[in-house]
């Protein structure tokens, strides 16, 4: 044997998981193995000890509202900006303040939708969602959500990963690297989109930045194969497959044997899950297998590109032990330019989209003994203004919101959390976070509590450097306890 080789089994087994956990690379159809590979060995619990609390929650599902949702229209019910709708705005509201879009003096916009209270907790919700209303006492607000970003892009990055420049790991990735996946067919992290398709953001919404890509999240086709190549080609026959799949392992191998590189390992890994999920992704996205009753529930079409089929898969990667899945639904950005851009319309548009689905799988979730240890949250990366943007590249007469990061809702469920409860206020306007105020790092922070990780200790070395998902540029995620059961 030369001298630079080595017999694999005389390998320490923290050096094998330093080798192939830290070269680990490339997103593809194999490349999630790793994570599988990982989790099998006890690798995800015994080389990454982040969890130090009993858990609450097992998995998170992340419902994310690209583009913006106006919360005085949807949850935060301001009677005085109903009185003063159509004045000019207060000094205190424009003077001095940096906006997307607005200038000059603005005019404040009530909602044009009516607002009832709901439940034992009295939230208050739109006339536009009427099937969340329905579980008021169910969901946990945040009223005083604030961000630092007030352009689309950098804001949904930093909604994601805790910081608004392109690089970081986002919370699922960090996520797939902390607890690893609980089905070794499956990858921890899943995305799911509708709407305007990607995020502004792009994928850096849902990337791994520096951790290594196995933990980037995997996002599903809309149409087609639900992963590139997860069907075997034309004329491909499963068994044919198969046997390539055996001789390129055998030839790995032998380059394993010859070479002792540790990384070989995590290939042959790759091409094995690679065959296993072409027998369970194709089985679990088939959601003509729901019963009529369930696909009415959600209002979900088999084989349509929707939110309604998201909510339904999503609840079916929660069953199947998938740690994070990702909805984006791009479609809330609401300037005024045009009836499509309209507050009235635009509103309505997206909550019927959102509004039942959301409910549906919430109760879904209830009903299959899921929900108290599935944390959701309800996101956008910013509000939108209280005030009426007027005119933007249309026609005078419809009515838009600018981009709003000064104060805004965000709700979360499930999870370990307080149900019917609401934490912060925003001020009379709707304008400022006032009371209870919380980022985007708290949700994250508080997250992870209740996965049993504790936020300040979860970290990934980086350049010489210890790098978190709660601490961002200037600022640091606390976990809301007020908000925890």
């Amino acid at each position: 044997m030369r001298p630079n080789q080595f017999d694999v089994r005389d390998m320490t087994r923290r050096h094998f998981f330093e080798r192939a956990f830290g070269t680990a690379a490339g997103i593809s159809l194999g490349s999630v193995a790793l994570a599988s590979l990982l989790e099998e060995t006890g690798y995800a619990q015994a080389a990454n000890p982040f969890i130090t609390h009993a858990p609450k929650a097992k998995r998170i599902v992340y419902l994310q509202m690209a583009g913006g949702a106006p919360h005085v229209d949807l949850f935060d019910y301001k009677p005085t900006l109903q009185k003063f709708d159509g004045i000019d705005a207060p000094e205190s509201l424009y003077k001095g303040e940096r906006f997307a879009f607005i200038t000059g003096v603005p005019k404040m916009g009530g909602s044009p939708f009516a607002f009832k209270q709901y439940g034992k907790s009295g939230a208050w919700f739109s006339e536009v969602l009427p099937n969340l209303a329905k579980l008021a006492d169910d969901l946990t607000f945040l009223k005083g959500m604030q961000t630092t970003q007030f352009n689309h892009g950098p804001a949904q990055v930093y909604m994601n990963t805790g910081n608004q420049n392109q690089g970081r790991p986002s919370f699922g990735a960090w996520l797939s690297y902390g607890i690893g996946s609980e089905n070794k067919d499956l990858p921890a992290y899943i995305v799911l989109m509708s709407g305007n398709s990607n995020p502004d953001g792009g994928s850096a919404c849902y990337g791994s930045g520096f951790l290594p890509t196995v933990h980037q999240g995997v996002p599903f086709q809309k149409r087609g194969d639900p992963i590139n190549f997860v069907s075997n080609p034309s004329g491909v026959s499963t068994e044919t497959r198969h046997r390539s799949i055996d001789l390129i392992n055998q030839m790995n191998e032998a380059n394993l044997k010859q070479a002792g590189d540790p990384e070989t390992l995590t290939r042959i890994a790759q091409y094995e899950l690679a065959y296993r999920m072409q027998s369970s992704v194709p089985e679990l996205t088939d959601l003509s297998k729901e019963s009529t009753k369930v696909l009415e529930k959600y209002s979900a079409v088999p084989g349509e590109a929707s939110y309604a089929n998201n909510c339904l898969l999503a609840r079916r990667l929660l069953e199947k032990g998938v740690r994070f899945v990702h909805l984006i639904h791009r479609n809330w950005d609401m300037h005024g330019g045009g009836a499509q851009g309209d507050v009235y319309n635009k509103c309505q548009e997206n909550c019927r989209q959102v509004d039942g689905p959301t409910a549906a799988l919430i109760t879904d979730l209830k009903e299959r003994g899921l929900f108290e240890d599935t944390l959701i949250i309800w996101a956008s990366e910013f509000g939108r203004t209280p005030m009426r943007q007027g005119v933007f590249g249309g026609r005078a007469g419809y009515f838009g919101r600018d981009h709003h990061p000064k104060g805004y809702t965000v709700w979360m469920a499930g999870g370990g959390l307080k149900p019917g409860v609401t934490y912060g206020a925003t001020d009379e306007w709707g304008y400022w976070a006032v009371e209870g105020k919380t980022t985007p790092l708290d949700v994250f922070a508080t997250g992870l509590n209740q996965l049993g990780i504790d936020h300040k200790k979860f970290t990934y070395q980086f350049q010489g450097r210890s790098y978190r998902l709660t601490f961002g540029a200037v600022e640091e995620g606390r976990v809301i306890e007020e908000i925890i059961a």
